[in-house]
């Protein structure tokens, strides 16, 4: 069965966007850009709220044409172009959109689970509010968190807090990135 892997950057202070929506600390350089290619590259399908989705579709399409894009940038635009996608949004239209993506509006835990019983790669979660719906769904079955070395002091926090359940993991995986970020690769027990 697949499993939905729930990959986000967050700085050392637990937000994935400061303020403003700021994410120039994020640190990705191209030996990180080249292991995030490499994890998803072997992904079945990239699930995501719209907010990441359109962040996603207004640069990854075109990103392998730009002359500034680094190879490992350029590798990642055609992944990200040639994965399935599923964004979970109320205020796009559901069904088929550009890029290989399906619309559904809500995230439905028999819909996620019929998704992971279908054959293939594991299932790249991003995006902090979809990530709170299938968390709260209890639907997430590993964590990768990148850990930016930045102290951000406001924005958005990946998990928000008064998010039901204790949830106990098993520490899959450690990794420090030459940059400073590290990975910490959590699964259920």
């Amino acid at each position: 069965m697949r499993r939905v892997v729930l990959m986000m950057s967050v700085s050392l202070d637990g937000y994935i966007e400061g303020p403003d929506r700021a994410i120039d600390w994020h640190q990705v350089d191209d030996e990180l850009h080249r292991h995030f290619n490499v994890q998803l590259a072997a992904m079945g399908a990239f699930l995501s709220g719209r907010t990441t989705w359109e962040l996603m579709a207004g640069f990854w399409p075109t990103a392998d044409a730009d002359p500034a894009s680094t190879p490992p940038m350029r590798e990642f635009a055609g992944i990200w172009r040639d994965k399935p996608k599923v964004v979970y949004s109320r205020s796009l239209p559901p069904g088929p959109a550009k890029w290989n993506t399906t619309v559904v509006p809500q995230v439905d835990p028999d819909q996620v689970r019929a998704l992971k019983a279908e054959p293939g790669g594991d299932l790249a979660l991003g995006g902090a509010e979809a990530a709170a719906a299938f968390v709260a769904h209890d639907l997430v079955d590993e964590y990768r968190i990148y850990v930016h070395p930045a102290l951000v002091g406001g924005g958005k926090r990946l998990f928000p807090a008064g998010q039901d359940g204790l949830r106990m993991l098993r520490l899959a995986e450690t990794r420090q990135f030459h940059n400073g970020v590290v990975l910490l690769h959590y699964a259920r027990h």
